[in-house]
């Protein structure tokens, strides 16, 4: 790998890194907004990966890691942008495609996983089968701001995830749960001058800071 191709391009699998991959998300969403085409996402984790790492070390989840981005290589086609996202969670993001379509084909990418067998690089073992949860989103379908797709993919993952994993999850409309809720004259009105200057409605920004405040304590986290 070029020096130019390390910085943007994950060392281990190849695929672009999340600094790349955010970039690519920016001109994508931009591009789908302006041609009036959907642009969907799905978020892929390895099912208990930090036991793989026990049970084989390091370099087995290396080779996991790696044989799952070549998955991911065949299966996408030659417009998806696929990243290593970090850790064991991959993204994938699919221009002009419908979030249905992508349920299929990310279906077939969590069959091909669970039928490969790795031959481990630094030993005789083989791993039968990766399972991967994965979440979906698109816009303008689940939402129109970069932060609602990720949001509502990440969700979707975690729902797989809280469900028995190895599956695959859509976004849906969320059930709103009325509150009361006291905020300050000022703050509302700073919250309808930034709903108006990000195009986005005034519930999808709070849901972006409940979710951040809800991430920074952890609660989201579970056994990977």
């Amino acid at each position: 790998m070029t020096e130019s191709a390390a910085i943007t391009h994950d060392l281990l699998t190849g695929l672009i890194n999340r600094k790349t991959f955010h970039d690519m998300f920016d001109k994508a969403l931009e591009k789908s907004k302006n041609s009036n085409e959907p642009l969907s996402l799905a978020f892929i984790d390895i099912d208990h990966f930090l036991k793989l790492n026990d049970t084989y070390g390091h370099s087995g989840g290396d080779d996991v890691l790696v044989a799952l981005a070549e998955i991911l290589r065949e299966k996408a086609g030659e417009n998806d942008i696929i990243c290593r996202y970090g850790g064991d969670e991959f993204a994938i993001l699919f221009p002009s495609t419908e979030r249905e379509q992508v349920f299929l084909l990310v279906e077939e990418i969590r069959a091909s996983a669970a039928a490969q067998t790795i031959l481990l690089s630094k030993s005789d073992q083989k791993i039968q089968g990766i399972s991967i949860s994965a979440g979906i989103a698109c816009a303008p379908i689940d939402g129109c701001l970069k932060s609602e797709i990720m949001r509502k993919a990440d969700q979707a993952l975690y729902r797989a995830k809280l469900t028995g994993r190895g599956k695959v999850r859509l976004a849906y409309d969320e059930r709103m749960v009325p509150k009361t809720s006291h905020y300050t004259q000022t703050q509302l009105e700073r919250l309808s001058k930034l709903a108006g200057e990000r195009q986005a409605g005034e519930a999808e920004l709070l849901r972006e800071a409940l979710d951040d405040l809800i991430s920074k304590y952890g609660v989201n986290e579970i056994e990977r």
